[in-house]
C-alpha cells in the first residue's frame, strides 16, 4: 500500500463509523449531525497529515482524503433523504 493511503484511510474509516453512529442515535438530526463528522475528518486530516515526516505530496493528500470523506457523508445524507421519503 502506499504511503499517500496509508495516511488517507484512516480518517475515511472514522468518518465511515460516524456517520453510521449518527444515523443509528440520531437520524431525526442528521443534518446537523453529519457536517460535524466532516469538521472531525478535516481536524483528523491535518493532525494526521502534519504527524507524516513527508513533505511532499502533502496537499495532495489533503485533498484526497478530505473527496473521500465528503463521497462518504454525500452517500450518507442520501440514505437519510431516501429514509425521510418513505
Amino acid at each position: 500500500m502506499p504511503t499517500s493511503l496509508r495516511s488517507v484511510i484512516p480518517v475515511w474509516a472514522a468518518v465511515l463509523v460516524g456517520a453510521i453512529v449518527v444515523l443509528l442515535v440520531a437520524p431525526a438530526s442528521a443534518l446537523t449531525w453529519l457536517p460535524v463528522v466532516m469538521a472531525a475528518a478535516i481536524l483528523l486530516t491535518f493532525v494526521i497529515q502534519l504527524g507524516v515526516s513527508r513533505k511532499e505530496g502533502l496537499v495532495e493528500r489533503i485533498i484526497v482524503s478530505l473527496t473521500g470523506a465528503l463521497g462518504i457523508l454525500i452517500l450518507a445524507t442520501l440514505v437519510v433523504w431516501l429514509l425521510t421519503l418513505r
